[in-house]
């Protein structure tokens, strides 16, 4: 009798692979556990390194759109929420989700800048606070939340759930939070050391490098599908500094009688240099702020010395020079070539350029190369000056060091105002008390304010400076709002304005003496600003009361500042927008 026939055995029906085990076939290598579950936490602790590595980078793409302060308001608030919504949905996503969802990180990371580019176009109707909130919630919250996904579903894989789910999702979610702020502070001082050394960091080419590491670690199929968002920011983001792209956007700013000359991103910001050929002026852009501008001469128009700047302010730090007291009224003058000045804040250059042509001998402080650069080129600066590019805390504190080596300066022009607000280390007491060092017994500090002036932060400022400097006079750029109408006191919710602070190291008072012909430099716009006209009570800003408005600024205690900054900077984002067209902001 013959063998028995067998029918073959069947195969198991094989379903759809499950999420873990696609995961699994991706991330664990031929060679052995051992290597895979290295790779495998390689690769963990790679996508957490990159979303933290993103973090700076999603703040400086809206900065030139809406400011820097606006951008980083919600920032570190949505970055902990999302880790906590991470944490959270672990497991239900896991189980819900059947296709490994870290395959569309690559994906996702290579179309935010087409995102971004289009929702910029939206920044004025969705304003500075919803404007950076709404973006990062639709591009770089994503990016996280899949990263930190990405990562627990590899924990998983490499033996971490053995522990528990809540266990596991706990520490992946703490895990996360700790490497998100750890690298987030090393791509900060990274990107500030090396932003606009190269088109790779630049915040297009930051971002692309970022995708394209995103797609090294996580190669898939799905990478085809980043070809037309890859082209768009290639050929069509004007926000990409290459030859093509900058034709793109100046056709597009042409429509707006606007002509770009100059971009390069930098360590304060973006800057720029533009153009408006309908009304022929130039100024500097950096971010969402303007540095300054000046009327572009024209043949047989002008005969002033210097370019006429368009903002009276910039003017108006010039009558360092006339001011008079008793002593200077009854002993013989200085005359301006014997005279030193020190200016921190460089801008366009408007007001240390006239010091240069009054021959007074000037010292430059800026921080970014970019703007000394910039401020050379197309504004004229003249070249007879000292030039230091370094952070002026810096600058001051070797010089504090260096004592017998200090100069003495007649004049101190304080003008550091960018972006919305001042850096609040440049107006703490002990700054200021550096600049006293240097300022002679009868020498003049003009202090550049710019801000809210019905916010707490100018009454600290100018209680701050008055500990350092008991004699001042404060004056505002515009006359003020009619607060004894009561419709427009009941309707004020804001009152920004640039004003200056003129100081003296004495308690003696002083005052402006007239100008002469020689003072005004042939210039039409000094002649009607450099004397300062609308002065404040400095009663005005006693009213701190319970507030807290009356203390000093202190080093390292300037978050109460800072909060009110806040505000300050949204009502100059506001400002901005009237001053230039949107299209201008949204394109950089």
């Amino acid at each position: 009798m013959g063998p028995k026939s067998r029918k073959p055995a069947k195969q198991p029906k094989r379903g759809p692979l499950q999420q873990h085990q696609i995961i699994d076939s991706i991330i664990t290598a031929p060679s052995g556990p051992t290597q895979g579950i290295l790779q495998s936490s390689l690769k963990a602790a790679g996508l957490l390194i990159l979303a933290a590595a993103y973090s700076p980078i999603s703040q400086l793409t809206l900065s030139p759109v809406y400011g820097s302060i606006p951008s980083s308001i919600q920032h570190q608030r949505l970055t902990v929420v999302t880790i906590l919504l991470a944490g959270a949905l672990m497991s239900r996503t896991r189980a819900s989700i059947p296709w490994p969802l870290i395959s569309f990180l690559p994906v996702l990371a290579f179309s935010i800048p087409t995102i971004q580019y289009f929702l910029f176009r939206y920044s004025n109707q969705l304003g500075p606070i919803y404007g950076p909130l709404i973006t990062e919630i639709m591009t770089y919250c994503p990016l996280v939340f899949m990263s930190i996904l990405g990562s627990a579903e590899l924990f998983y894989v490499i033996g971490l759930g053995r522990y528990g789910e809540h266990v596991m999702n706990a520490g992946v979610a703490t895990l996360s939070y700790a490497i998100l702020s750890v690298m987030n502070k090393f791509s900060i001082s990274l990107i500030g050391r090396n932003i606009g050394s190269g088109l790779v960091f630049t915040r297009l080419g930051m971002q692309v490098t970022v995708s394209t590491f995103y797609a090294i670690l996580l190669p898939s199929r799905l990478l085809l599908i980043t070809v037309l968002p890859l082209l768009h920011t290639l050929f069509f983001n004007v926000h990409l500094p290459l030859p093509y792209t900058t034709a793109v956007l100046n056709s597009t700013l042409y429509e707006q009688n606007y002509s770009l000359v100059a971009r390069q991103e930098s360590r304060t910001g973006y800057i720029s240099v533009l153009d408006n050929i309908k009304e022929g002026f130039r100024v500097m852009r950096c971010d969402h702020s303007l540095l300054g501008g000046e009327w572009i001469p024209r043949r047989k128009r002008s005969t002033s010395q210097l370019n006429e700047p368009i903002y009276a302010i910039f003017v108006m730090l010039e009558a360092v020079r006339l001011v008079e007291t008793q002593f200077t009224k009854t002993s013989a003058s200085t005359p301006d070539n014997e005279k030193h000045s020190l200016v921190i804040g460089l801008g366009i250059g408007t007001t240390p350029s006239a010091l240069i042509a009054h021959g007074i001998n000037t010292t430059i402080v800026e921080i970014d190369p970019v703007v000394y650069d910039y401020a050379t080129k197309y504004f004229n600066l003249p070249s007879n000056h000292t030039k230091v590019i370094e952070d002026a805390t810096h600058f001051i504190n070797q010089m504090e060091a260096k004592r017998a080596e200090r100069k003495i300066y007649d004049y101190i022009i304080h003008d550091v105002f960018t972006g919305g607000a001042e850096p609040v280390e440049l107006f703490t007491e002990e700054f200021l008390r550096g600049l006293s060092n240097f300022l002679s017994e009868n020498g003049v500090i003009a202090i550049n304010y710019a801000g809210d002036l019905l916010l707490p932060s100018a009454s600290i400022v100018i209680h701050t400076v008055k500990s350092i400097f008991p004699s001042c006079r404060i004056y505002r750029e515009n006359a003020a709002p009619d607060l004894t109408s009561t419709s427009v006191s009941n309707s004020l919710e804001s009152d920004f304005t640039n004003m200056v602070i003129f100081c003296r190291k004495s308690n003696e008072t002083f005052t402006f003496r007239d100008p002469i012909e020689a003072d005004y430099l042939k210039s039409g716009i000094r002649r009607d600003y450099l004397l300062p006209q609308h002065e404040i009570d400095a009663a005005f800003f006693e009213n701190g009361g319970e507030s807290g408005a009356l203390e000093i600024l202190k080093r390292g205690r300037t978050k109460k500042i800072q909060a009110f900054h806040k505000d300050s900077a949204v009502g100059h984002w506001k400002i901005m927008r009237t001053v230039l067209p949107d299209n201008l902001w949204e394109n950089w």
